[in-house]
């Protein structure tokens, strides 16, 4: 009669490798005082025999775990990908693991209670601290650590990195502006971010600043996709006195800009002008003049604070704010009156 296939134990893992338990049980845990030879060598017994440790198991264990969660929304956009090359980079760097969950969709916002039901799971079974991208919640009741990326509010009670949304939003205006536009359209973000607001009162104060009369028939609501991209390029550019430029507030609702932009036989800049905000690597292929907000370094940085409080090493900043930087490519040009 067939027997039933036994799970591989930590101790086939030991025996296999010639070494001892402790011996295994340091390397999964990610210390440092093992020998590179003996580490790699057991690292490959675990691969051929096919050993999973459960993380749970080990979390109860062990008082750390060596191990950092990182919840986003969506992990297909390049906003996320370039946040979690940041993480990825100081993660390397460190002795630390990541554990990373996403919804899956960006526009499934607003679910508080899901996002601290998954924070509360990676924070008290799994991991040592989480790591939050553009989280819904303003507060957690877990004795964990927790960093927010892009936060609801510019000072939350957990450590958090932004951009200086409002500056670069301001700086984007003027470059407009002082190009001659007035009739600037602008596509907003997630109303329930700091990061949105933010930008929409750069775009404000700069039009006040300027003399230039609010018209808020140009403002639009978005959510950072492209699909509202789309839509908010479409409702600006069928405007009788259309816009003779629009600020997307993020590059990836500028590139649905440039999708019915092409839809309607119009072309960039010489029917209107174009500016993003977040500097993602495929704005750079469109020819767009965005805001760079460093976001890899965001990402990194987030890390970084996090393990420091791991690690209960006190942090110079609670909020640490990223220098932006406007970047001039070739989707604007002068507006003289004759486009």
């Amino acid at each position: 009669m067939n027997q039933e296939k036994r799970s591989i134990t930590i101790r086939d893992v030991a025996k296999t490798a010639g070494v001892s338990v402790s011996t295994v049980s340091r390397v999964l845990n990610g210390k440092v005082d093992v020998a590179k030879e003996t580490k790699n060598h057991i690292l490959e017994v675990i691969d051929d025999l096919g050993y999973s440790t459960n993380l749970a198991a080990r979390s109860m264990r062990s008082q750390k775990k060596n191990l950092i969660g990182l919840i986003m929304p969506d992990i297909a956009y390049p906003y996320a990908i370039e946040i979690m090359k940041g993480v990825n980079q100081a993660i390397a760097e460190s002795e630390f693991d990541l554990l990373v969950y996403t919804s899956g969709d960006v526009r499934k916002r607003g679910h508080i209670t899901s996002e601290q039901k998954y924070i509360t799971l990676l924070a008290k079974s799994i991991s040592d601290g989480v790591i939050v991208v553009a989280p819904v919640a303003s507060e957690y009741n877990i004795d964990k650590p927790i960093v927010s990326i892009d936060p609801v509010m510019s000072h939350p009670n957990y450590p958090a990195v932004h951009a200086t949304n409002y500056e670069g939003s301001l700086n984007a205006m003027e470059y407009l502006i002082g190009l001659g536009h007035k009739r600037i359209g602008f596509i907003g973000g997630r109303v329930e971010l700091e990061s949105a607001n933010r930008r929409l009162s750069g775009y404000r104060d700069a039009l006040k600043n300027a003399g230039i009369p609010i018209d808020e028939q140009l403002i639009v609501s978005g959510d950072y996709t492209t699909k509202t991209g789309i839509e908010g390029g479409q409702h600006l550019l069928k405007i009788n006195d259309r816009p003779t430029a629009i600020f997307a507030s993020n590059d990836q609702m500028a590139m649905g800009v440039y999708q019915i932009a092409e839809k309607m036989g119009l072309r960039i800049p010489e029917d209107f002008s174009l500016v993003g905000f977040d500097n993602i690597p495929e704005s750079k292929y469109l020819g767009l003049t965005t805001v760079d907000q460093f976001i890899s370094k965001m990402g990194y940085v987030a890390t970084q604070m996090l393990i420091k409080v791991i690690n209960e090493i006190p942090l110079e900043d609670q909020t640490l704010r990223i220098k932006t930087q406007l970047v001039v490519r070739n989707s604007c040009r002068r507006y003289s009156g004759d486009q």
